[in-house]
């Protein structure tokens, strides 16, 4: 199904950078500057424990004066994470990133961490299915189909 979260999580790749709870959050922050991401799921002993993102770096630590080098991502990551499944529809999850003001949503099977996406993987997702729609669409007005 193309307007599920499995489908893109099919184009994105497999890989998945996260840090652990006890990381320092000036480690976090290299990796998601070397990734070019804006949040990492918080890992503890193979589960999803939490997230850390750009966001609570400003709010809980630029802005409260304390060295990224020294505090641990335990301290200021999200805990309560929303998650979602491979089978959410994309629609889905574009109402829960705007209801809860969220960017990143991990994606979990049973108990297991298997990607993230983010809304700009979300709004890319949306893109292309209204250009196949309107591609199709053209194509049937001007009776251009597929042999």
């Amino acid at each position: 199904m193309a307007d599920r979260v499995r489908s893109i999580l099919a184009n994105k790749g497999s890989a998945i950078w996260s840090v652990t709870p006890e990381s320092t959050v000036y480690e976090a922050l290299m990796l998601m500057a070397e990734k070019d991401v804006g949040a990492l799921p918080v890992v503890s002993e193979g589960k999803l424990a939490g997230i850390f993102s750009e966001r609570d770096y400003a709010r809980k630590v630029a802005l409260m004066g304390r060295s990224s080098k020294e505090m641990r991502v335990s301290e200021i990551m999200t805990g309560e994470v929303i998650t979602i499944t491979p089978d959410h529809s994309i629609d889905e999850c574009m109402r829960i990133v705007t209801e809860h003001r969220i960017r990143h949503l991990p994606v979990v099977e049973g108990d297991r961490l298997v990607g993230i996406v983010s809304i700009g993987d979300l709004v890319n997702a949306i893109i292309s299915a209204q250009a196949a729609t309107i591609e199709h669409l053209s194509n049937y007005i001007t009776g251009n189909y597929p042999s």
